[in-house]
């Protein structure tokens, strides 16, 4: 180490208080007989001290610096530690990204309850448009059957219960002319499952029956109101109860129905 360097370290002002343990103490001793400039030095420490004595204890004869020095115990000061200077512009910049996130998210929130309230608007219109098509697919019906049912055109056949099920009915609307076929099947109960409904034209003499139809999904046909087909002659009309699908012949222990022309 440089002597200047050696000078500006301190060392000196810690040998003259008497604060360096006894190996710096004989080192610094060593380096004064060496160098002439730090011998100086803590000539001129000790001089600046005696001053700074007097100026406080000026009764103080110089003999008792002597005393003063051994008595003076001077520690490493204490050193504080400053708190740093809080960088308020980092925090205010993490406010700022907290309440940005929390502003997307409120937003987000938003649009997803916005998305939320489309799609039931639309799954709403759309069950509204569904029973509106309902409503107008059965409004037809019933101006169709009103209609059948007006037409002078049409014979209307009463068919009455028979012993398998005295209480049911049923009516024909037949028109001669076109030859169309109408069931009115509401005075029958719903058919077991696996069962259905079959309609025959039948001519007497001899008694020769022919199917014109199945009233199927008759628990779907709200209006019991069936179309068959066409039929030119006919002397009577019967229902009976067939297994799914119909019968060749009609099961005559299963008439529900049946009606003369």
């Amino acid at each position: 180490m440089e002597t200047k360097e050696y000078i500006e370290s301190g060392i000196l002002e810690l040998y003259v208080y008497g604060s360096l343990s006894e190996a710096e103490s004989e080192e610094v001793a060593t380096m004064a007989k060496k160098h002439p400039e730090i011998q100086a030095e803590i000539i001129a420490i000790e001089k600046s001290i005696l001053a700074l004595s007097s100026s406080f204890a000026p009764f103080q004869s110089v003999e008792n610096y002597a005393t003063i020095k051994e008595k003076l115990n001077l520690s490493t000061p204490e050193v504080i530690p400053m708190a740093s200077k809080r960088n308020w512009a980092q925090y205010i910049g993490w406010a700022a990204a907290l309440l940005l996130l929390a502003g997307i998210g409120f937003q987000y929130n938003q649009m997803e309850l916005t998305n939320i309230q489309v799609v039931n608007a639309n799954l709403e219109k759309a069950k509204i448009e569904k029973e509106r098509n309902e409503l107008v697919v059965k409004k037809e019906a019933i101006e169709t059957q009103l209609a059948i049912v007006k037409d002078e055109k049409n014979t209307v056949i009463t068919l009455g219960g028979q012993t398998v099920s005295p209480e049911s009915s049923a009516k024909i609307y037949w028109n001669k002319e076109t030859q169309t076929v109408y069931v009115d099947a509401s005075g029958l109960p719903e058919p077991p499952k696996g069962m259905v409904y079959q309609v025959w034209a039948l001519k007497l003499n001899p008694l020769t029956p022919t199917s014109i139809g199945l009233l199927d999904k008759f628990k779907d046909n709200n209006e019991r109101f069936f179309a068959v087909s066409n039929i030119a002659e006919a002397e009577a009309f019967g229902i009976t109860l067939e297994p799914a699908g119909g019968s060749l012949t009609p099961t005559l222990e299963q008439l529900y129905t049946l009606g003369k022309v």
